[in-house]
């Protein structure tokens, strides 16, 4: 699987580890020990994923992500200090997709990876046959192109947020819980079960489409059950 990744960490023996990692998968890897260095490479290097160190001088992780967010949708990994739950948090709801805590084991890190690379580059590699198109009222899931549009408005959607979206579509009339939808879109044995995870990306997806919680068009929570999206 080609990918360009990005790698930011100012621990350079994290980040020489890492790189060591990922290229040992025949990925390119660009990595930087600081965030203004990394920023040139966003914007000149076509890339597939980042991985991005919350603490970082004079710029964190969070401002990197928020400055990739703003153009790009591929995946956004956040390294983030031990039982630093507040940093997951804020690191999902600016979009990322996904965390690891440090310390953490490499061959965990590259799973997560080729999870993440594996639905980015599927959705975003032109298809060979007709279009799987999801039609929901005003909502049209591409999902092929991984294209996105509500009331003839595209959305800019992360991987996991139109994963989830895709999930509840293809199942609708259905409730969800949080852990199915966290095991079928990642699905590895390194990823620990967190609701918080799935509660986070539906807050930010509801955010996008303008869906209440209280009076939902499209994403209803049962409460104690999960999600689901009327028929």
């Amino acid at each position: 699987m080609n990918a360009n990744i990005l790698i930011v960490d100012d621990e350079q023996e994290i980040a020489d580890l890492v790189e060591v990692y990922l290229k040992n998968e025949n990925y390119t890897v660009y990595k930087f020990y600081s965030a203004m260095e990394a920023l040139e490479c966003i914007e000149t290097t076509p890339l597939s994923m980042a991985i991005l160190d919350v603490m970082l001088p004079g710029m964190s992780g969070f401002d990197i992500c928020r400055k990739i967010r703003e153009k790009y949708t591929y995946p956004v990994i956040m390294l983030t200090a031990k039982e630093a739950e507040i940093d997951k948090i804020t690191g999902l709801t600016l979009g990322a997709d996904d965390y690891i805590t440090k310390p953490f084991r490499p061959l965990e890190l590259v799973a997560r990876v080729k999870a993440q690379l594996r639905r980015y580059l599927r959705y975003n590699t032109p298809a060979e046959q007709e279009s799987n198109v999801i039609i929901h009222g005003g909502l049209v899931l591409n999902i092929d192109t991984h294209e996105c549009i509500l009331d003839e408005r595209p959305l800019e959607l992360t991987p996991t947020e139109f994963s989830i979206l895709r999930i509840l579509c293809q199942k609708k009339g259905n409730v969800v819980s949080a852990e199915a939808l966290f095991h079928e879109i990642w699905g590895d044995e390194y990823f620990n079960k967190s609701n918080n995870t799935i509660t986070v990306h539906i807050r930010h997806l509801r955010e996008k489409m303008n869906d209440s919680v209280e009076n939902p068009k499209y994403i209803k929570t049962v409460w104690g059950c999960g999600y689901k999206i009327e028929q």
